[in-house]
């Protein structure tokens, strides 16, 4: 069997390694990317403070040193190559290319200057190279992130850290520099629910209350109402850290962290230099469904919170690909269970299928792809027993094919020299790594340009 999986981040590594693991056939894994490094999520969207969770990128080197493992990085589905050259090289696809668009807030104001999706914010500060020339302006003292997920946590916990914290991780140089010189002083994270049903994780609830140079601050009034036991583990952790951080005095010189629920944003002002001044915010209450699922609903009532930035922190969506079914409303690749299917019929595209992010939205942890993935690789399996035998063309006329169309495909040993650059060029300031933000130097470095 040979596969191709498009996406190196989390599910498309673990893909691939839940495939070469099969013991009922030989699997050749061809996994490529449209950037010259690999990790896609550990790499680009996992916060620079959170070194510990990249680790996960060891195991990730570890599958990719496999014989029959090839990365082929610099290829971009759509551009480089068709739908229809992967059909004709490969007996199965995996598209595993994750939710690289941002969702949009819809409301007045949101395209004035100094609001910022925090895709863009995010993919700024971890050198990602479609956004390294992104312009971030941190001259404010107040920002709002919008949304209450692990991502406006991380958003907010990057604004509030200290140079000196920062300077120990692997945070793009080019953003290192600018956040020196910040001038945030307090940042508000913005849930449209309440409390109990916050999506950020007690884990990075916890770490707020444990920054240098800012505090959490939340006030006692927005927990009344909540029980003390939800039911759910993780909304009763929650709820306690909030309770003893209502209960704290911020100290008297700390940036402050406001945690605040029950808002929406329904229109965001711009000053007289048209720049982000404030925004609206309705208060919410909660309304239960017939279903038992709990909804926000606008009270009718607002208010106005002057900020000078804002970073909405709302979700993401996939990307669509050219001759790649797709769900609109789900805005993933449509799929039932992994297995690709048309959108309109929902009939099963034989021999493709989707994992991570691309096939069930933004959800999940890292290490939970693991699991996933896997399920989908037994799909595979099960459906390949009925895939009729054909002669495919040699391994190599992929990369012969790419070449002749003037694409110059990255190796893993080529990753692997840039990740020696990156590393030494970050033990220069005691951190992990310095990353490569452009991809023309990558490729320069490489001898490839």
């Amino acid at each position: 069997m040979r596969v191709a999986i498009v996406g190196s981040g989390p599910a498309g590594f673990y893909a691939a390694e839940a495939l070469l693991k099969r013991t009922d056939t030989t699997v050749q894994v061809d996994l490529f990317d449209r950037l010259p490094t690999p990790y896609g999520l550990v790499r680009g969207g996992v916060a620079p403070d959170h070194q510990k969770i990249k680790t996960v990128a060891r195991v990730f080197a570890a599958t990719a040193a496999r014989p029959a493992f090839r990365f082929i990085g610099n290829v971009r589905l759509g551009r480089d190559l068709t739908v229809e050259d992967l059909r004709r090289h490969y007996d199965q696809i995996v598209y595993a290319t994750g939710n690289e668009a941002d969702r949009r807030l819809g409301i007045a104001g949101e395209g004035i200057a100094r609001c910022t999706p925090a895709t863009v914010f995010v993919g700024w500060y971890n050198g990602h190279p479609d956004y390294r020339k992104a312009q971030i302006d941190l001259s404010v003292e107040r920002v709002a992130v919008i949304g209450n997920g692990n991502v406006a946590v991380d958003a907010a916990r990057v604004l509030l850290r200290s140079g000196a914290e920062l300077e120990a991780t692997d945070v793009a140089a080019h953003a290192l520099e600018v956040l020196r010189t910040s001038r945030v002083r307090e940042v508000f994270i913005l849930g449209r629910r309440g409390p109990a049903q916050a999506a950020f994780s007690p884990a990075e609830l916890k770490e707020l209350g444990r920054m240098e140079t800012a505090d959490p601050v939340v006030d006692a009034r927005e927990l009344e109402g909540c029980a003390e036991s939800t039911g759910k583990a993780e909304a009763d952790q929650n709820l306690k850290l909030l309770r003893a951080y209502a209960a704290r005095t911020p100290r008297k010189d700390a940036k402050k962290l406001h945690l605040r629920f029950l808002v929406s944003p329904t229109e965001i002002f711009a000053d007289a230099a048209g720049k982000v001044a404030g925004l609206r915010l309705e208060k919410n209450r909660l309304e239960t469904r017939p279903d038992g699922s709990i909804t926000a609903r606008g009270s009718g009532e607002f208010e106005l919170l002057e900020v000078g930035m804002v970073l909405p922190a709302i979700g993401y969506a996939a990307e669509r690909i050219e001759g790649v079914p797709y769900d609109e409303k789900a805005r993933v690749i449509a799929n039932a269970g992994g297995r690709v299917v048309d959108a309109l019929t929902r009939a099963a595209i034989a021999g493709e299928y989707v994992v991570g992010w691309a096939r069930s939205g933004p959800q999940g942890l890292i290490g939970e792809h693991k699991r996933a993935s896997a399920e989908v690789v037994r799909l595979m399996a099960a459906d390949a027993a009925n895939l009729a035998p054909r002669a495919l063309p040699g391994r190599d006329a992929i990369l012969e094919l790419l070449r002749d169309r003037g694409v110059r495909p990255v190796s893993f040993s080529d990753w692997k020299q840039l990740d020696e650059v990156e590393t030494a060029r970050g033990a220069r300031r005691g951190a992990p790594r310095d990353k490569i933000v452009d991809v023309g130097a990558m490729l320069e470095l490489l001898g490839q340009n």
